[in-house]
């Protein structure tokens, strides 16, 4: 039997993904929800709902639906600094926005959303504790991070008040062909042989490569055994920031410039600079347990770091003009 899967935020880099993986599924026929103002190619049974929020009208897109994949939200703003008005506009979209979806689930008779979340609804970091497990007590500390809490919330009671099934995964960052931010400045970083000052770093940090995601967001939304459960997600090899570096440099076949600054230093002078926030990113660690989701799912991440690293460093490469 053929499942109907729409998938929202089908123009970012993780939805777009899931509807390649998707599509080459026999038994499943999958349909992209796109904003109005969406640009480039899209498949002639993309569903258009406009900007997400508490008002969006889905009855459309919903029509004929078996499953959701929620991967459409208000993500980071960079130069945002007001937290009150940022946490206000990721409340919109991610807490409202959510919840009028799965409330129009219910009305058109979806059996399943499955949400994109985020390991920031665990907090920022796992320096000197235990790697985030998906029991853990949620602690988000950022507006983003709070709003996803909220919005998996609210999904919750949802559930339990309707037949709506609601499955929540939180992936770490998630890096793979067209990439950006401070990834992509890293790949821009480790080509031109700038040096790094992290080769005395010793973090350990979770990535899932985006093959890998969407690998899991299928099978999540489908998979009997998901139904109400929240899963951790990652490459199940976490990496120090100079093994990052260093595995990129190898997807470049280069050989990368290391300095090894002592992390103290770096950390004493970002405090100074005003920059506690991104040394704690760069130097501090953030691990996720994904045993729950292997156990329960029978999954593993089917492509190692490496080969991740390698795609991502190929895209890359392939886009520069």
């Amino acid at each position: 039997m053929t499942a109907r899967i729409l998938v929202t935020g089908a123009n970012g880099m993780v939805g777009a993904a899931l509807v390649k993986h998707l599509r080459q599924d026999s038994n499943v026929e999958v349909i992209e929800a796109v904003r109005a103002t969406s640009t480039g190619n899209r498949s002639p049974q993309a569903r258009v709902i406009g900007d997400i929020g508490p008002r969006t009208r889905w009855a459309d897109a919903l029509a004929g639906i078996d499953v959701v994949v929620h991967c459409a939200a208000r993500v980071h703003i960079m130069g945002e600094t007001d937290t009150s008005t940022a946490l206000s506009k990721f409340r919109e979209v991610n807490v409202a926005g959510t919840e009028r979806l799965a409330m129009e689930c219910v009305q058109a008779g979806v059996k399943r959303l499955v949400f994109v979340s985020s390991v920031k609804v665990n907090g920022e970091s796992t320096s000197g504790r235990a790697p985030f497990r998906y029991d853990d007590v949620p602690a988000p500390l950022d507006p983003y991070g709070i709003s996803k809490s909220e919005a998996e919330a609210s999904l919750m009671k949802v559930a339990q008040h309707t037949g709506l099934e609601v499955v929540v995964v939180r992936p770490p960052l998630v890096y793979g062909p067209g990439v950006k931010a401070n990834f992509l400045r890293l790949m821009q970083t480790v080509a031109r042989g700038i040096p790094l000052p992290f080769g005395a770093v010793d973090n350990r940090r979770s990535m899932v490569y985006v093959g890998n995601l969407v690998d899991l967001l299928s099978i999540a939304a489908t998979h009997p055994a998901a139904a109400g459960q929240t899963f951790m997600v990652s490459d199940g090899d976490d990496l120090s920031t100079r093994g990052l570096i260093e595995g990129i440099a190898r997807a470049m076949d280069v050989r990368p410039k290391l300095v090894p600054v002592p992390a103290g230093l770096m950390r004493g002078v970002a405090a100074l600079l005003g920059k506690k926030a991104v040394s704690d990113r760069v130097l501090g660690s953030l691990q996720v347990d994904i045993d729950h989701t292997c156990r329960t799912l029978d999954w593993h991440p089917p492509l190692p770091v490496a080969a991740g690293l390698q795609a991502t460093v190929a895209a890359w490469r392939a886009a520069q003009p």
